[in-house]
């Protein structure tokens, strides 16, 4: 089992913590406004969860994931990441975040932002085009006809590895993207973004996908 250290405890972040420790993880979940505010969070999640503050949920994280609004990802720590596989969940919302030019005009990505960020970390786009509610509740056993597929976007073979059986384990298939640059495929407004999708429909849709919208 893994210990997931989770920075940022809204709607995906609390619903990751359900699917995974559905699957018996341990998760460590933080955000900023202190732990004393997870109390009721930690009630429902139980035993196998525990609340800290965003600088300990990712020392304690083997693997972390960033759920935050984009605009805050500068916050995130760096040096307790260093090395460690980190899954973005991140998606830009130029009505609440403002205006990022280099997204706005297709010369970046929303994981890529982060990977800047966390230099020496490993970071892969994942569970970002998910209804939150629908991560612990979606998944079908391997095999399942109509099984939803999700995408993992990265630069290191190491994380795809590891988000393809996460995936697998909390029920979906994966369509992998082996660099960060082409994660804008998945990137909220795209083709296959919020909807459900089997393997092959995903597939066709982040191929039909534009870079400027």
């Amino acid at each position: 089992m893994t210990t997931f250290g989770i920075i940022g405890s809204g709607n995906i972040g609390s619903n990751v913590a359900r699917a995974l420790i559905a699957h018996g993880h341990d998760v460590v979940i933080s955000n900023s406004r202190g732990p004393e505010t997870l109390t009721a969070l930690i009630d429902e999640l139980g035993p196998k969860a525990r609340a800290a503050t965003v600088e300990e949920a990712a020392e304690a994280a083997e693997v972390a994931l960033v759920a935050v609004p984009l605009k805050a990802y500068p916050h995130v720590p760096v040096e307790p990441l260093a090395g460690k596989i980190v899954l973005d969940a991140n998606n830009y919302y130029f009505e609440r975040d403002g205006h990022i030019e280099s997204l706005d005009r297709g010369e970046e990505t929303t994981s890529g932002l982060l990977q800047k960020h966390l230099p020496t970390s490993r970071v892969v786009k994942a569970f970002n085009h998910i209804g939150a509610h629908e991560i612990p509740t979606a998944g079908m056993p391997a095999g399942s006809t109509d099984r939803r597929a999700l995408v993992a976007a990265s630069d290191s073979p190491e994380a795809l590895t590891f988000v393809t059986a996460l995936y697998d384990e909390l029920g979906y298939d994966t369509v992998a993207i082996d660099s960060l640059d082409e994660s804008w495929r998945i990137e909220r407004d795209r083709p296959g973004y919020g909807i459900p999708n089997t393997r092959d429909q995903l597939v066709e849709r982040l191929g039909a996908a534009q870079r400027v919208l």
